[in-house]
């Protein structure tokens, strides 16, 4: 399960105590290759719902107690075991990704929501899992971040998911700002467009900050990576603000004086 990605957020790193990082790459090569399934390529539909209905079927296989026929489900195996790690967040994961491949537009922002539950939440579950955090309201806090950070990317590759015909803007904020699709198709930015920004940007913040309190409840260096994450992400909503949500022409990406502004805002978290 190739990691090729770039990504705004760390994963597995090194400020992680040595003995989660198998584990959590375990967990994040599971999610990414299941994305890329019903992401890359030029694979039909049928063909990408076939390949997440293998994964299932491997899911399916650990469950019972036999073995995965493929390596890397064979990997994964004894760390679900070794961890006690639910079943369940990993298929909620495959349940959205077959979701991509048929769903492309959003009524509205809790149908937004609804996806990123079963797109990234499980993540953070699977996270607080490994360090035996997960209570009721270290819970919320990490559905909180999770969701959050799917939407901050999901505002990031407004251009980039629309050449994938998917408009994860909801249609009634669409319709509240005057915004048609037509100027999504037309990468033309406009006042109206910038209005939109603004409140899609601090919508997903109040909800970034919501769940932020979480990394004072996570031991030793998990805390420090999660506060890294939190910060990262506001940090991509400032540069989303900076550019006045002008993403056709300038995509915000962290570069090293990000992560500098970062280590100096997590002490005071």
């Amino acid at each position: 399960m190739p990691v090729d990605h770039y990504e705004n957020f760390p994963v597995a790193s090194l400020l992680l105590p040595k003995r989660l990082r198998r584990p959590i790459e375990a967990i994040y090569r599971f999610a990414r290759s299941a994305d890329d399934i019903a992401d890359e390529g030029d694979a039909r539909d049928e063909e990408r719902l076939q390949g997440l209905a293998a994964f299932n079927a491997e899911l399916d296989r650990i469950e019972r107690g036999e073995t995965p026929l493929t390596p890397d489900f064979r990997t994964l195996a004894p760390l679900i075991a070794e961890w006690r790690l639910p079943i369940p967040l990993f298929r909620d994961l495959l349940d959205a990704f077959a979701q991509d491949v048929v769903k492309k537009r959003y009524a509205d922002y809790d149908e937004v929501l609804d996806y990123s539950r079963r797109s990234a939440n499980p993540v953070g579950r699977l996270l607080l899992h490994l360090v035996d955090r997960a209570s009721g309201e270290n819970l919320y806090r990490s559905d909180c971040i999770c969701s959050a950070l799917q939407i901050i990317n999901f505002w990031q590759d407004i251009a980039i998911d629309w050449r994938k015909n998917r408009v994860y803007i909801p249609q009634s904020d669409l319709k509240r700002f005057c915004i048609d699709e037509t100027q999504i198709a037309e990468e033309r930015w406009s006042p109206e467009w910038a209005r939109l920004m603004d409140f899609l940007i601090e919508r997903v913040r109040g909800q970034m900050l919501e769940g932020a309190p979480l990394v004072r409840h996570l031991p030793g260096r998990m805390g420090i990576e999660i506060r890294f994450t939190v910060q990262g992400g506001l940090r991509i909503l400032e540069r989303l603000r900076a550019i006045r949500g002008d993403v056709f022409r300038r995509r915000p990406v962290l570069g090293p004086f990000d992560w500098f502004r970062m280590a100096l805002r997590t002490p005071f978290m």
